[in-house]
C-alpha cells in the first residue's frame, strides 16, 4: 500500500555540494489506492508518515569574554577614543586650562564635523581602500591585513565620535557666547541657537533605532536638516568672524573672514558634502522579477568587486544601498538584488521603473579588501548574495557558501547562471533549506570549508541573528571573521 520515495536535489545542487554536506533525509510518502483506504488512515499514522524535521540544535552558550570582544569592536574603540578625547578637551576648556579651545571653539566644532563627514565620503573611502589594497595585499603579515580590514570597515566609529563631539563643542560655543552677552551681537546669539538645534536634530536622527526602523524619517531629518544646518553654519561663521566685539561694528571687507580657521573648515565641510552629489545620474535599468520576493536590477557597465551602490526613484530622496554583482570591469552589466521588505522595494516589484537615480561613483564595502588575502570564504544568507557574489566571481581564491530557501526559483536564472558559469563545484556550496529540510549546522559547515580551503578570513553577510551566531562561533574557534555591521 505504501511506496518509499527519496527526494534528491537537482544536478546543479548535487555538484555544488559534492563531498561537503550530509546527504538528504529520506522522506516517506503514502499513496492510498482508493478513498476507502485513505479514510482508514488514522491521524496517528499520518503524523508518523510525515517527513521527519531536523531536530533543532540547542543554542550553544557563548562565554561573556567572547561576547565582549565582539561587542567592543573596532567601531566602538574608535568611538570611545575620539569621544573621550573630545570630552577631555571640553572639560579642560570649561575649567580654563585649554584657552586655545575657548578662543577657537568654532574651529573645534568644524574640525570634528569635517572629520565626521569625511569618514562617510564615498571618494575618500574609495581612495583609502585603493591605497590599502594596493600597498598591503598578500605580502604583509596576516595580522596587519586583518587590522586594515577592521579599520576600513569600522571608520563609522570615527564618524559617530566626531559628529557627537562636534555637536557638544557647538553647544559649548553657544553657551560661552550667552555667558558673554555684552560682547556678542544678538544676530550671532540667535544664529548660534538655530545652528545648534539643526545640527542636533541631524545627528540624533542618525541613531540606529531611527535609521533602521524609520528610514524615511532618518533620510529627511539627517539629510535636509543637515543641509539646513550647513547653511546656518555658514551664516553663523560669517557673522561671528566679521563682527568686532571691541568696536561693536561689522568688518565686511572679507580679509578678516578668510583669516579665520572657521571659514576654511566650513569650505571643506561644504565640499565634502557636495562632492558625492555631483556624481548623481538618472540611468536606464531593466528589472527582472523571478519571484514576488525579489527584484533583480540590471545596470549597464561592469564593476570591480566589493562595491555597493545607492539607488532612488528621485534625485534627492530615499536612497537605498545594495550590494553590486558583476563579473568584472570588462562586463556589459552589473546587478543589484532588492529583497522585498519596505515600500521602496515593494514598488520595484509592483511598479518596475525604467530608470533609477544613482550615484555613479559607488562606495566600497568590506568585501573590497578581499584582494588583501590569498584565500577566503564568503558566507551569506538570502539576499546577502548581492553583496557577496562579486568577490567569488572575480577571484578563483574565494569560496562561496550561500544558504537560502528555494534559491534558484526565488532568485531566477540570472543569478544562478552567474554562479554556475563562473564557479565550479570545488569552491561553492549552495544549501537550499527547502530541499534539505532546514538550515544546516552553519558553524560545522563553515569550519569544514575553512580548514579544507586553507582560508585566511571569512566575510559574513546575513541578518542580525545569523550574523551574531556565526561571529560568535568564529570568535570561539579563532577564525578571523568580519560580519555585517549594525552601527550603534
Amino acid at each position: 500500500m505504501s511506496t518509499e520515495k527519496i527526494d534528491s536535489p537537482s544536478p546543479a545542487y548535487s555538484d555544488a555540494e559534492k563531498g561537503i554536506l550530509d546527504s538528504l533525509p529520506v522522506q516517506v510518502s503514502y499513496f492510498p489506492k482508493d478513498k476507502k483506504d485513505a479514510g482508514a488512515l488514522t491521524s496517528q499514522t499520518k503524523e508518523a508518515l510525515k517527513p521527519a524535521k531536523p531536530t533543532p540544535k540547542p543554542k550553544k552558550r557563548v562565554s561573556k569574554w567572547v561576547l565582549w570582544r565582539i561587542w567592543f569592536n573596532t567601531y566602538r574603540k574608535f568611538f570611545t577614543f575620539v569621544f573621550s578625547l573630545n570630552m577631555i578637551g571640553i572639560g579642560l576648556a570649561i575649567s580654563g586650562h585649554f584657552p586655545y579651545a575657548v578662543t577657537n571653539s568654532g574651529a573645534m566644532v568644524l574640525g570634528n564635523l569635517n572629520f565626521a563627514i569625511l569618514m562617510r565620503n564615498e571618494v575618500f573611502g574609495r581612495l583609502l581602500y585603493l591605497f590599502v589594497n594596493t600597498c598591503f595585499a598578500k605580502w604583509t603579515p596576516l595580522w596587519w591585513r586583518l587590522g586594515c580590514t577592521s579599520v576600513l570597515q569600522h571608520l563609522g566609529g570615527i564618524h559617530s565620535g566626531c559628529a557627537l563631539s562636534g555637536v557638544l563643542w557647538l553647544l559649548f560655543k553657544v553657551v560661552y557666547n550667552f555667558r558673554h552677552l555684552d560682547v556678542n551681537h544678538d544676530a550671532i546669539l540667535i544664529m548660534g541657537v538655530v545652528t545648534n538645534v539643526a545640527v542636533m536634530i541631524s545627528a540624533l536622527s542618525a541613531f540606529p533605532w531611527v535609521r533602521n526602523t524609520h528610514h524615511n524619517v532618518f533620510e529627511r531629518q539627517h539629510r535636509f536638516i543637515g543641509w539646513l544646518g550647513l547653511i546656518c553654519t555658514w551664516i553663523f561663521v560669517i557673522l561671528g568672524d566679521t563682527y568686532d566685539p571691541i568696536t561693536r561694528s561689522w568688518n565686511l571687507n572679507g580679509v578678516k573672514l578668510i583669516q579665520h580657521q572657521d571659514f576654511w573648515y566650513t569650505c571643506g565641510m561644504t565640499f565634502f558634502i557636495a562632492l558625492p552629489w555631483i556624481c548623481v545620474r538618472e540611468v536606464e535599468v531593466d528589472i527582472e522579477l523571478p519571484s514576488p520576493k525579489v527584484a533583480i536590477i540590471r545596470f549597464k557597465r561592469g564593476m570591480q568587486q566589493g562595491l555597493l551602490g545607492r539607488i532612488s526613484r528621485s534625485s534627492i530622496m530615499e536612497y537605498h544601498a545594495f550590494g553590486i554583482i558583476s563579473e568584472g570591469t570588462h562586463a556589459k552589466y552589473h546587478y543589484m538584488i532588492a529583497g522585498v521588505q519596505g515600500d521602496f522595494t515593494k514598488g520595484l516589484v509592483n511598479d518596475p521603473p525604467k530608470t533609477l537615480w544613482t550615484r555613479e561613483l559607488k562606495f566600497a564595502g568590506v568585501s573590497n579588501t578581499s584582494t588583501l588575502y590569498t584565500r577566503g570564504i564568503r558566507i551569506c544568507t538570502g539576499t546577502g548574495i548581492g553583496a557577496a557574489l562579486s568577490t567569488c566571481l572575480q577571484s578563483p581564491y574565494w569560496y562561496l557558501i550561500w544558504i537560502g530557501s528555494d534559491q534558484e526559483k526565488t532568485f531566477g536564472p540570472t543569478i544562478s547562471g552567474l554562479i554556475h558559469r563562473h564557479m565550479g563545484p570545488e569552491r561553492v556550496t549552495l544549501w537550499d533549506s527547502k530541499q534539505r529540510g532546514g538550515r544546516p549546522d552553519t558553524m560545522k559547515l563553515l569550519k569544514e570549508v575553512y580548514y579544507s580551503w586553507n582560508a585566511e578570513v571569512v566575510f559574513i553577510t546575513s541578518n542580525y541573528i545569523g550574523n551574531s551566531e556565526i561571529m560568535e562561533g568564529c570568535k570561539e574557534e579563532g577564525i578571523p571573521a568580519f560580519g555585517t555591521l549594525w552601527d550603534f
